[in-house]
């Protein structure tokens, strides 16, 4: 090796080892930018121990499943403006929700972390909307706003209002995933560059703190990932694609602009949904598949009795049979046992404080 090369890789190496030790120059710097508010531990972010598990468990059986509406407003604001009276930014991250406000509000202490921004002075609604509509996700989570008028009542941002001070919020989970920390390392980053904009001062809880919420809240969704499914299968020839379509429409199913087949609930949501078990292409179907998402159908609404009488009248319309997922014909007792169940993990799910078809269920199970 020559001396011109021994040099080369002497410099070569010089630099790799300085830009690794600036980059963590630059990591340990960002960590306590977020790290630098509050340090105390919030208690957990839904319910008491032992609250969220059978019914999710006693669901798991056949025919299958794959994993009252409470209004959405933030639980850390009372009518006078403050943070869960009193509490600090990093417990009010966990406090259970009280009453539900008159009206929904997108920021909501139970589903979000909610970081207050102080405003230095009271702010047109026209002059900050357009710097906050430019924070509205990061990674997989929404962001949202609020303000607080000069009469104490918080709302939504719009043009002609005037507020004294505001409330971000950030979802805490969702069915793919828990708020991790490069998420929230972002949001803060983002966000104390929005507060600059608008002449305001975050007030950051602790990441510690909040990731501890946001898996907890995760634990609870995955818990509660429920779908439920009966099918009906042809008893003879299979069903050929465009009469079995016309049939489903004089059900009353809606063939959405995605190809989904669903039956709409009244109110411009789903209450189940429908599979040929085909591809678009297919000339022909021997077995539909209904399918009921548990969380996100309102208890009152009464999703799995609607699913399996329209899997009944299917099956006398078209000639078939109501079975499960091993192909076995269910009994009116074992759906009736369902049906129980069904009512148990909709008990569990309000004892929780997220109903099921609420506004908070179809956040969280989005």
């Amino acid at each position: 090796m020559t001396d011109l090369q021994t040099s080369l890789i002497a410099i070569g190496s010089a630099i790799v080892v300085g830009v690794i030790s600036y980059n963590k120059w630059q990591e340990y710097k960002a960590k306590k930018s977020v790290e630098r508010a509050f340090s105390t531990t919030p208690d957990d972010v839904l319910m008491e121990p032992g609250t969220a598990a059978h019914a999710s468990h006693e669901l798991r059986q056949e025919p299958s499943l794959d994993g009252d509406t409470q209004q959405a407003g933030s639980a850390a604001i009372d009518e006078t403006g403050a943070a869960g009276q009193g509490m600090d930014s990093a417990d009010a991250v966990s406090q259970p929700a009280p009453a539900a406000p008159e009206r929904d509000l997108p920021v909501d202490s139970l589903v979000d972390c909610a970081i207050p921004l102080a405003l230095e002075a009271p702010a047109y609604g026209e002059k900050i909307i357009l710097p906050l509509q430019g924070l509205r996700h990061v990674g997989s989570k929404p962001v949202h706003f609020i303000g607080r008028r000069e009469d104490g009542q918080w709302e939504p941002i719009v043009r002609g209002g005037v507020y004294v001070s505001l409330l971000a919020g950030v979802q805490l989970a969702n069915r793919a995933s828990a708020l991790n920390e490069l998420e929230y390392s972002e949001l803060v980053t983002r966000l104390r560059q929005v507060a600059d904009e608008v002449n305001a001062e975050p007030d950051v809880p602790d990441m510690t703190a909040v990731m501890t919420a946001a898996r907890s809240l995760h634990q609870f969704v995955a818990e509660y990932d429920a779908k439920l499914s009966v099918n009906v299968q042809s008893n003879g020839a299979p069903w050929a694609i465009n009469t079995l379509l016309a049939a489903l429409e004089r059900q009353g199913f809606d063939l959405r602009p995605d190809g989904r087949l669903v039956m709409p609930d009244g109110d411009g949501g789903v209450l189940f949904s429908l599979s040929t078990n085909v591809t678009l292409a297919a000339d022909t179907t021997s077995r539909l598949t209904l399918l009921l998402d548990v969380p996100c159908v309102a208890p009152q609404r009464d999703g799995f009795g609607a699913m399996t009488a329209c899997a009944r009248a299917l099956a006398a319309r078209l000639g078939g049979t109501v079975v499960d997922d091993g192909n076995q014909p269910l009994s009116e007792e074992s759906l009736a046992e369902i049906a129980r169940q069904v009512d148990a993990f909709y008990e569990d799910m309000q004892v929780a404080e997220i109903p099921a078809g609420s506004i908070r269920a179809l956040r969280l199970f989005n």
